[in-house]
């Protein structure tokens, strides 16, 4: 692991929770909530990479969101550098943000399409460090070099480069204003396999050459488990389980764990006609969670205290390795 625990987290995440009202009528009265993130807690420290993965609508894009502040968090707290973002003013957010920064899923939605990529790079450099526009297009030439795209593309528009290129662009302003660290949410997904590859590396090669703390969003457990040191796995709003990536893989202690694993691809052709897990219903409304532990509907282990009480996350088999569960695994499941 790459992290350097003795100096403390960076980021501190705690009982965090982001809902959004259902309004309804002329009035547009609030008749409930939905709970996107319900209670989210976890720490990433110095020069590590923190990867949470889980189905689509558990909340972990939301989590990402709201640890840059692009969301407001609605109760919790966001701890970076023991600075709490969630409470900062405006103006003091707004210098803040030179320290954090976020990669986004579609890398041609987050450009603005009328303005040349030189352009798109200079602009965090005059707006926060107050660089003349010669300067911050020579960074951003430099910076451009740095992620592996020539000079030219410069004077080129979002829509005249791959989407490889266009998220290579991407990274690239995120670097611009020097951050520590850098929210990256499911900035291969929308690539193809190839060039997946091609950016999960760039990324590694960054974290290497900056001192880079990453938060990595992903619903692929292939890119989480290449590039992450620990795994923060959400179900509808709540962390299921977290630890180091090798335990998550070989010892998973949470039912949904062990069932998002057995739906990964299996590379190795004698392990693929191994016996599935069987997973039956839907995924519940965050609007109308169900009580007790949320993933109860689905488990095939769940037994009355599920359906009654939700578990809280405790350690399980080492003191980095936590579990929300009343009933985990046994250590030697696979």
């Amino acid at each position: 692991m790459t992290a350097v625990e003795d100096v403390g987290p960076l980021l501190q995440v705690r009982d965090l929770r982001r809902y959004y009202p259902i309004r309804k009528g002329v009035i547009a009265r609030t008749v409930g909530q939905v709970r996107a993130v319900d209670g989210v807690s976890f720490d990433v420290y110095p020069g590590e990479t923190v990867g949470i993965v889980g189905e689509s609508g558990c909340g972990k894009s939301t989590t990402g969101r709201a640890v840059v502040r692009l969301e407001a968090p609605t109760a919790g707290s966001v701890l970076f550098d023991g600075t709490d973002i969630a409470t900062l003013s405006p103006a003091r957010m707004r210098r803040l943000r030179t320290e954090l920064q976020m990669v986004f899923q579609d890398p041609y939605s987050s450009l603005n399409p009328q303005i040349r990529i030189g352009d798109l790079l200079a602009e965090p450099l005059i707006a926060h460090k107050r660089l003349d526009r010669a300067g911050a297009r020579a960074k951003a030439a430099e910076m451009l070099a740095t992620v592996g795209l020539p000079k030219l593309s410069l004077d080129r528009y979002p829509h005249e480069l791959s989407g490889g290129m266009r998220q290579r662009v991407g990274i690239a302003r995120a670097l611009m204003l020097e951050p520590r660290l850098i929210v990256c949410d499911e900035p291969v997904s929308a690539l193809d396999v190839s060039i997946q590859a091609q950016v999960l590396n760039l990324l590694k090669d960054l974290q290497g050459e900056f001192g880079l703390t990453y938060v990595f969003i992903s619903h692929g457990l292939g890119a989480i488990k290449y590039i992450s040191d620990r795994i923060v796995v959400m179900y509808l709003g709540k962390v299921m389980e977290t630890a180091t990536t090798a335990e998550i893989f070989a010892r998973p202690r949470h039912p949904y764990t062990e069932i998002l694993l057995d739906a990964y691809p299996e590379p190795d052709p004698r392990l693929r006609d191994r016996e599935r897990i069987i997973v039956e219903g839907d995924v519940p409304s965050p609007a109308n969670p169900p009580p007790g532990c949320v993933f109860h509907t689905r488990c095939p282990y769940a037994q009355d205290i599920c359906r009654a009480e939700a578990p809280p996350l405790n350690a399980a088999g080492g003191a980095r390795h936590q579990v929300a569960c009343h009933f985990p695994l046994a250590q030697e499941a696979s």
